[in-house]
């Protein structure tokens, strides 16, 4: 057996709907409902699906947390884009642009907060990838 991709995640999250907001204007995903009125992050082939703290679906982390996750996310605009549209919505910009090793090489990465303090990064990698 072997894993192709990752299909989503689960971020257990204070406040659904400022989840929404924030990686919807930061970050351009689409807010999606499903399942009895659940929400989840849309963005290319995979979704981030929200689970409200102290109220999440079954099954679930062993110890769900707001704020304990950090992400990779690769952005479709260069990194300068980036920076011009994260300063024009106040979102401060933790460390970087900085050199980082992703999953198919040499990358640009910038690193921010999500509203329940999770740990964002944004990259662009150096040389096109399939």
């Amino acid at each position: 057996m072997k894993v192709d991709r990752i299909d989503h995640i689960v971020l257990t999250v204070a406040d659904v709907d400022a989840t929404c907001r924030f990686y919807a204007s930061a970050l351009g995903m689409e807010v999606v409902t499903f399942g009895g009125g659940r929400k989840a992050l849309s963005f290319g082939r995979q979704k981030i699906n929200l689970h409200r703290y102290r109220a999440e679906f079954e099954p679930k982390a062993k110890i769900p947390t707001p704020g304990s996750a950090d992400l990779c996310l690769i952005a479709d605009h260069s990194m300068d884009d980036v920076l011009r549209h994260f300063a024009g919505l106040g979102i401060e910009v933790e460390e970087g642009p900085v050199q980082r090793t992703g999953a198919l090489g040499p990358m640009i990465s910038v690193y921010f907060r999500d509203p329940d303090g999770n740990l964002i990064e944004v990259s662009n990698y150096i040389e096109a990838v399939p």
